[in-house]
């Protein structure tokens, strides 16, 4: 059975320095993948050469069995939240409907039903009734939000994001994971997380990178016996071991 994703003894140098060494991994669009680790590992490398923007030095990655760059137009990928140009005046309708270009064969108008593909998608994310507001003006999480149903928009069959989370507060953050969960129902999710916590109680699958990559289906406290002839012990383990079980209240809008 071929995998959506496929890496098999990846190395990416940069200049003279060994950025990721020996990665292996697969991946299938039914799995919630978290990718964690410390500054500087390599995760968002590992990320961009999952989607093609970079090129290995050694090894493979294969998307649905073809170089990614082939299928680019079956992914879609939230980068972190950077808006370099915070004034730019662009509508939210707008940059939603600008994840219809892949499935488009020219930059006409947009059709009537793109539009509608573009508003679905803003209400399946949350953000029904801000259409026509600019997206300098949303708060960190609503602009993730709305570059999530950009992607939504282009139809694609996995999502990649780089710390969607990072500029959140901690309740927007469980927000934020819960709808990528609800999202996973019906397409692959793959995120770099800089939060373990949420990460392990939304993924199915976490694989920490630090150069080399070590792969962990997410650990169940109850059947976990502590570090016994561990190799390699991270912060999967670290949490899993000692995650408390207290009730917290519900958090409220």
């Amino acid at each position: 059975m071929q995998n959506d994703i496929d890496i098999q003894h990846l190395y990416f140098n940069y200049d003279n320095t060994v950025v990721l060494e020996d990665i292996n991994l697969t991946y299938n669009k039914n799995e919630f993948l978290a990718v964690i680790g410390p500054n500087g590992g390599g995760k968002s490398t590992l990320l961009k050469l999952m989607i093609g923007l970079l090129e290995p030095s050694h090894g493979e990655v294969r998307l649905f069995g073809e170089k990614p760059l082939m299928v680019s137009h079956n992914i879609a990928y939230v980068p972190q939240d950077t808006m370099a140009n915070k004034d730019f005046p662009i509508k939210v309708l707008d940059v939603v409907l600008m994840g219809r270009l892949s499935r488009s064969n020219s930059f006409a108008t947009y059709s009537k039903r793109y539009k509608e593909i573009a508003y679905a998608m803003i209400e399946r994310v949350g953000m029904k009734g801000f259409e026509n507001q600019k997206l300098h003006a949303l708060s960190g999480g609503q602009r993730q939000r709305i570059y999530i149903a950009r992607a939504l928009a282009c139809e694609a069959q996995i999502l990649f994001l780089d710390e969607p989370t990072a500029s959140i507060d901690t309740a927007g953050q469980i927000n934020m994971f819960q709808l990528l969960k609800s999202l996973n129902e019906t397409m692959g999710v793959v995120i770099i997380s800089h939060d373990i916590n949420v990460a392990l109680n939304y993924a199915t699958k976490v694989v920490h990178v630090n150069k080399t990559l070590y792969i962990h289906d997410v650990p169940k406290t109850q059947s976990f016996t502590l570090f016994q002839n561990q190799p390699h012990v991270c912060y999967v383990e670290l949490i899993s071991a000692t995650r408390c079980h207290h009730i917290h209240p519900e958090t409220h809008s």
